[in-house]
């Protein structure tokens, strides 16, 4: 079913991505005990999400178990192994929030489009929005992890139309990596690089409104 169109809405279908646009995590534990293990702050997380360590995970391929394997095995060379892999557990275990005003956002406008999550995520996504209380946020959510494809290929994008039951041109799509957006924008998509809550209050406008 595709959704009708609205001469009073500038798009059909809102795509959202999670992290760093919804969900923030404190990695505040995870920095004292680099600056105790005298790391650069950023350091593991520089170790975690390069593609070679954190692509398997988003794709369903590991565990997070193995993914901080991985992390520890990697930051190994630089500290020592049990240090190493406190690191790695302190980012895995790092604690998250969810941005209420972005979320408030979102609720007002899924009362007039479609809202789908789409995110590189891990099998625990689910959960995770069980935990936020953001079960219900949106009408679908598709998540690397589930569907074995990850942003910025463009077949996340055509999934995520097509549950959103929207034309590629009539849906706007938010997140905070600009390669992400780029490769939206680049299958006909309206993108927003999102970095504050203003840029996504602009954006929705005469949905928020209404």
């Amino acid at each position: 079913m595709t959704t009708p169109r609205s001469a009073h809405r500038p798009f059909d279908a809102l795509l959202c991505d999670l992290d760093n646009v919804i969900r923030f995590y404190d990695t505040t534990e995870l920095a004292a005990l680099e600056r105790g293990a005298g790391l650069a702050e950023g350091t593991t997380e520089s170790v975690a999400f390069a593609p070679e360590t954190d692509l398997p995970l988003l794709l369903g391929e590991i565990t997070k178990e193995l993914w901080v394997d991985s992390i520890t095995a990697r930051l190994a060379g630089q500290v020592p192994k049990a240090q190493a892999r406190e690191l790695a557990t302190a980012l895995a275990k790092a604690p998250f929030r969810a941005d209420d005003v972005v979320v408030a956002m979102l609720r007002r406008a899924r009362a007039h489009v479609p809202v789908v999550l789409v995110t590189n995520a891990t099998v625990e996504l689910e959960d995770d929005l069980v935990t936020l209380g953001l079960a219900d946020l949106a009408d679908h959510v598709v998540s690397s992890a589930r569907v074995g494809v990850a942003k910025p290929d463009r077949r996340i994008y055509e999934i995520a139309a097509r549950r959103a039951g929207a034309a590629m041109d009539r849906c706007l799509f938010v997140d905070d990596r600009l390669e992400n957006v780029e490769a939206a924008v680049a299958l006909g998509m309206t993108g927003l690089h999102y970095r504050e809550p203003a840029d996504l209050r602009a954006s929705l406008g005469v949905l928020l409104d209404a």
